[in-house]
């Protein structure tokens, strides 16, 4: 019986162009490559046992290849649909798990703060909602919708009634504008607050200076020697800040930074000095108020709005004293404490400008827009989920 003649394959300048890209093309797949290339090689008349030779396949695949190019041109390289493995899940049961995914772990009875991808695969065959399920399965689930039920983030709501003209007061006066009248030049804007319990922690070991490929090293045992508060007032618009180091906070601490600000000039003899503070206890309400007027008669004390500490500068001066004074603590005493911050304070003053304060009244009334309309939203969701 004569044996079959290899199917003859004929190639348009098109066709051979782009088999050649395929294969010799450095990002092109493996099989494609080798597709390819035997096409080409019966372009040329190559009968099939020599092509599974230099493409070192088996001789029925050079000819299952060359017969589906032969028949269908370029498409027919491409791998054929299959039908794949019988689903294991139906879509009702993925619902379910997302939605397990969507609900507090004590609302479901387990003594959980957070789901985490095991806790879940356990919880699903407990529920009943599979008979059996992998982590690696719940995974690809939650990746869809990006659920991440292990993570979570804090969060705060506006509870101060006057939020918005307490923060637009502050924010003016960022600006040198105090109800609506732009301040003078001899008028001033000084942010203040506390940094409490700041230790001074002495290291069992001598720190260790960084070196070639190897980090600072603090040993992690140490001694406490302490801690006191660091109270700062920092000029706006000047960049020059004014501290004291004390045992602790509290009123009489707080008029004493007052008064080591107020006895210098030009503070001393300004036309007004507002003073933007939190609603910490040591300088908190109306009697407050009271008692910096009583104290000293060109000062104004300005308070930002509860849970607003974030629009008070001072804050961000305080973040640079954490890292590149207070971190990573090694002190062998409160003395040592207080004498490096108030070199860093000598250094700040020579060397730093005002912070480029760039949030607005603008953003402001944004920023509010988009907590209403989220508010909005989440009451919506609850009568929801009530109503359902």
């Amino acid at each position: 019986m004569p044996l079959a003649s290899a199917v003859p394959v004929v190639l348009t300048a098109s066709e051979r162009h782009r088999l050649k890209k395929m294969a010799y093309g450095h990002k092109t797949p493996h099989q494609a490559r080798q597709r390819a290339t035997l096409v080409l090689l019966a372009a040329r008349g190559c009968p099939n046992a020599r092509i599974a030779v230099q493409t070192r396949l088996h001789v029925d695949t050079v000819r299952t290849w060359r017969g589906r190019f032969a028949a269908g041109g370029l498409p027919a390289l491409a791998d054929r649909k299959r039908s794949g493995r019988p689903v294991s899940f139906t879509a009702l049961q993925v619902a379910e798990v997302k939605a397990l995914v969507c609900q507090l772990p004590a609302g479901t009875g387990a003594p959980l703060s957070r789901w985490s991808c095991p806790e879940l695969a356990r919880e699903v065959v407990a529920q009943s909602i599979a008979g059996s399920i992998s982590n690696s399965t719940v995974r690809r689930w939650l990746k869809q919708d990006a659920l991440k039920p292990w993570q979570y983030r804090s969060w705060v709501s506006v509870r101060d009634p006057a939020f918005r003209p307490k923060a637009a007061r502050v924010l003016d006066l960022y600006a040198r504008t105090f109800d609506g009248v732009p301040l003078g030049e001899d008028e001033y804007v000084i942010s203040a607050d506390e940094k409490t319990s700041i230790q001074a922690r002495c290291r069992c070991h001598p720190t260790l200076a960084p070196g070639q490929a190897r980090a600072m090293r603090v040993n992690h045992e140490y001694d406490r020697g302490g801690a006191l508060a660091y109270l700062a007032a920092y000029d706006v618009h000047r960049a020059r800040v004014f501290g004291r180091c004390e045992p602790r906070t509290g009123i009489v601490p707080f008029m004493n930074l007052v008064t080591q600000v107020m006895a210098t000039e030009p503070y001393a003899s300004a036309r007004r000095v507002f003073w933007i503070v939190d609603n910490g206890s040591s300088h908190r309400g109306k009697k407050a108020i009271d008692r910096l007027t009583r104290a000293f008669p060109n000062a104004v004390m300005v308070h930002t709005p509860v849970h607003a500490s974030w629009t008070n500068q001072i804050e961000i001066f305080f973040s640079i004293v954490q890292r590149k004074v207070v971190s990573p603590n090694d002190f062998t005493d409160l003395s040592e404490v207080r004498d490096r911050l108030r070199a860093f304070e000598d250094r700040y003053n020579a060397t730093a400008q005002p912070f480029q304060w760039r949030f607005t009244t603008s953003d402001l009334d944004d920023l509010l827009t988009r907590l209403d309309r989220h508010t909005h939203d989440q009451q919506e969701e609850s009568s929801a989920r009530l109503t359902a």
